[in-house]
C-alpha cells in the first residue's frame, strides 16, 4: 500500500505544470512615470511605455491623438485599428534602454507578447499659455487575449498619464 501511496503522490508532483505563464491582469495603475525615447510630437505617430519591473504597457499612438490644440471632447483612437497597446512580459527586469538603445540589449529577452484586441484610447488636451499642451492619456475597455485563450479586459476608463509638448 506504501508503494501505491509514494507513486501516487510522485505522480501528482510531477503532473503539476507551474510552467505557463498565466496572467490575470495587466496593472499600470500604480506607475506614474511614462516614459519615451524620442521627443513627443504633435501630428505624429508617437511611441510611449510604462515599465513595471519584468512587464511593459507600449501604446503607439495614432498621429491625430497628439495635437497642439486644446479639446472640449477626447480625441479618441481604436484599438487595434488606429493605435496600438502590447503587454510584455520580460524574463527579468527591464529599463527604458531596452526600447531606446538601438540595436537593443540581448537581454532581457521577451518571454510574452499580447496584443490588445480591441478597447480605446482617449486623449484630452490642455493648456495654460498657448506654447505648452498637457496631453491626459486613457484606456477604456482595452481587451487583451493570450495565446491560452484566456481574455483579460478591463471595462473601466483608466487614466494612464499625461505628457507634454510645446510649440517653439
Amino acid at each position: 500500500m506504501k508503494k501505491y501511496l509514494v507513486l501516487g503522490s510522485l505522480f501528482l508532483l510531477f503532473a503539476c505544470d507551474d510552467g505557463d505563464l498565466q496572467i490575470e491582469t495587466v496593472d499600470f495603475d500604480s506607475i506614474d512615470e511614462i516614459e519615451f525615447c524620442d521627443e513627443i510630437t504633435a501630428n505624429v505617430e508617437n511611441v510611449v511605455f510604462k515599465i513595471n519591473d519584468d512587464e511593459a504597457l507600449i501604446l503607439t499612438l495614432s498621429s491625430s491623438l497628439i495635437q497642439n490644440a486644446v479639446t472640449t471632447t477626447d480625441r479618441e483612437s481604436t484599438v487595434p485599428s488606429g493605435s496600438q497597446v502590447t503587454y510584455r512580459v520580460f524574463s527579468e527586469t527591464v529599463t527604458s534602454s531596452y526600447f531606446c538603445d538601438s540595436p537593443p540589449p540581448v537581454t532581457p529577452t521577451v518571454s510574452e507578447e499580447i496584443e490588445a484586441e480591441s478597447g480605446s484610447i482617449l486623449v484630452t488636451t490642455t493648456t495654460e499659455n498657448d506654447t505648452l499642451f498637457t496631453h491626459t492619456i486613457q484606456l477604456s475597455g482595452i481587451s487583451f487575449l493570450n495565446e491560452n485563450g484566456s481574455r483579460i479586459t478591463d471595462l473601466q476608463i483608466n487614466e494612464f498619464g499625461s505628457i507634454t509638448t510645446s510649440i517653439e
